[in-house]
């Protein structure tokens, strides 16, 4: 694999907060269940045996790169696997989600929680090698992991929820316990990252996905305490890392003192004014509305360019959504929108 090319592409360069002379594309949940291929391979296996078979996560990862011809290639998995690894007892249901059978909710659940996790996520390392036979140079791989405070909320509520009352129980009740806790993912977190770099990605995003449940002050002291922990522990060396939360666009400022390469926008905010408000070498990834994939391939086009013209003239902008592709979107709706994005030229 050809790493110079790779670390002179459009995304990485974007990144770095270099000239490019298009916004580059990929999108959150870019590999996924708008399409009729994704589907085929879902009905054959569970997701768990998706993530878990290297050969199977390579197909998926490569879906939106042959297909959309995106300018970046995610690492197909989950969020869950390091909760999953610590011990959590996962499960995904279709039209539930994922559940912990076993909810920490406990000094002793937290105590019984593991931190040496390396080999129960190696399948990782090996679907990240195998997907970089695939891509071969053509395009950057980016791995992933979930923040400690939105993995926190998975094993305390036992899966998805609306209100987050348990978990936010512990943060205020038992703050020390819920220290504990994310202390123990956040490690898990570093190893798992850096695990993902020496595997092969060449770009790594923090997801935040519950973090716009908490005050700002609860943010700093349960959130970007520990995204911070987790940034400053990378193997970073022309890996750009990029943190995303739902709620960045109240949270930016604070997300910026972690120093994250990029910071991904959702689409409450104007990218522009956000851009202004972070430092020179930090870029902005976003932030369309992805319900605007729904609409009139017109709007859809007169959106895209009303977001590139807003952002004409600044380096460090990678165009994607605000959050992830739903799963009814059109996917020919998706693939116009990565079509009028690489037509375009500043």
């Amino acid at each position: 694999m050809n790493n110079q090319d790779v670390n002179d592409s459009l995304f990485i360069r974007a990144a770095f907060s270099k000239p490019t002379e298009r916004p580059p594309v990929w999108m959150m949940r870019q590999a996924g269940r708008f399409m009729p291929q994704y589907w085929e391979i879902k009905n054959k296996y569970s997701f768990l045996e998706m993530c878990k078979t290297p050969e199977i996560a390579a197909d998926v990862t490569m879906l939106p790169v042959d297909l959309l011809d995106i300018d970046a290639a995610i690492l197909f998995s989950d969020i869950l696997v390091t909760g999953e690894a610590m011990g959590g007892d996962l499960s995904f249901t279709q039209g539930v989600g994922p559940k912990f059978a076993n909810p920490v909710r406990n000094q002793s659940d937290i105590d019984s929680l593991l931190t040496d996790v390396g080999d129960r996520l190696d399948y990782v390392a090996n679907a990240i090698k195998v997907i970089q036979q695939r891509l071969n140079g053509r395009i950057p791989l980016i791995g992933f992991a979930g923040a400690p405070f939105t993995v926190m909320s998975y094993l305390v509520e036992g899966g998805s929820s609306r209100d987050f009352k348990l978990t936010k129980l512990m943060l205020h009740n038992h703050p020390e316990m819920a220290h504990s806790l994310l202390s123990k993912i956040a490690k898990v977190t570093v190893d798992y990252l850096n695990m993902q770099i020496e595997a092969g990605v060449n770009a790594v995003q923090i997801f935040d996905s519950w973090a716009q449940a908490l005050s700002w002050d609860d943010y700093k002291e349960f959130s970007h305490r520990y995204i911070n922990e987790i940034i400053s522990g990378l193997n970073r060396k022309d890996i750009p890392v990029i943190s995303f939360c739902k709620g960045s666009s109240v949270f930016a400022p604070l997300m910026a003192e972690a120093k994250p390469d990029v910071i991904s926008i959702d689409w409450n905010a104007d990218l522009l004014d956000m851009k202004g408000r972070l430092s020179q070498n930090i870029a902005v990834q976003g932030n369309l509305d992805p319900h605007i994939l729904y609409a009139d391939k017109k709007v859809i086009r007169e959106r895209i360019h009303r977001l590139f013209e807003r952002m004409r003239g600044q380096n460090g902008f990678i165009c994607n959504l605000g959050h992830g592709i739903m799963p009814d979107i059109p996917f020919d709706n998706v693939k116009y929108a990565v079509e009028v994005i690489k037509e375009y030229r500043y």
